[in-house]
């Protein structure tokens, strides 16, 4: 009978044990959960903060509310610029490319049909539609150009002015120190700067066997003289 009582009462001991284990472990569970997760914050880059102004122009009379005003080239070495007279572009003579970062003063805004030549960029549809402009820093700041930056075809337009302009001074949207923004003006890569300070400078014309933006080597057009720049934690580490 003794031995009986001792069996259960030591069976009752482990139940017991074994329950408060239980319940110390959900206790621990429910206490762990309810703290706050850590979680790692990634470096984010100021640049990417920057808000970029968009038109969205869908009409001539969207994009002819450009007349008079500043803009800055975004897509630099994308689009040829051709000399301007009597609301047409001479498409025969390319007078070179647009560069980033580079001023236009906006003088017109105007359709023209467009020869095959003209439409690596921009399509030609049934006609392009062009922006005529004056180039302050350039050697002759009177003289006025024209480049495409849209088209119109089966009844209706398609601007790409938000892709290829800033509506901005880019100089006071990005907060980079004064020797980058010489080198973007100058179109020149000097060590030290990001990759999008580089493609900004040299052109968006480039290619790369990686996609890893800011830890590769890219192979920059740069008005068709050719550099390889290599990036490590996104600054140029070398120039080949």
């Amino acid at each position: 009978m003794e031995t009986g009582k001792k069996a259960a009462i030591g069976a009752t001991v482990v139940l017991i044990l074994a329950v408060g284990v239980r319940v110390g472990m959900i206790y621990k569970s429910r206490h762990e959960e309810a703290k706050p997760v850590e979680v790692a914050q990634a470096k984010m880059d100021p640049d990417d903060l920057v808000f970029l102004k968009q038109m969205r122009p869908d009409s001539m009379k969207d994009i002819k509310e450009l007349i008079g005003k500043t803009i800055w080239v975004s897509a630099g070495g994308q689009l040829d610029y051709f000399k301007y007279a009597n609301h047409k572009a001479d498409y025969a003579h390319s007078a070179g490319l647009l560069l980033g970062a580079d001023p236009l003063v906006v003088k017109d805004a105007f359709e023209q049909v467009a020869p095959k030549t003209a439409t690596f960029r921009i399509p030609g549809g049934d006609r392009q539609v062009l922006l005529a402009f004056t180039l302050p820093k350039s050697s002759d700041p009177s003289a006025v150009y024209a480049t495409p930056v849209g088209y119109h075809d089966e009844g209706q337009y398609t601007f790409l002015t938000d892709q290829i302009f800033f509506y901005d001074d880019p100089h006071k949207l990005y907060n980079w120190p004064a020797d980058v923004w010489a080198a973007v003006d100058a179109h020149k890569v000097v060590m030290g700067m990001s990759e999008r300070q580089v493609v900004l400078a040299l052109g968006q014309v480039s290619k790369s066997q990686s996609q890893d933006v800011g830890n590769r080597t890219v192979n920059f057009d740069n008005q068709g003289h050719p550099v390889d720049v290599t990036f490590e934690h996104n600054k140029v580490t070398a120039i080949h």
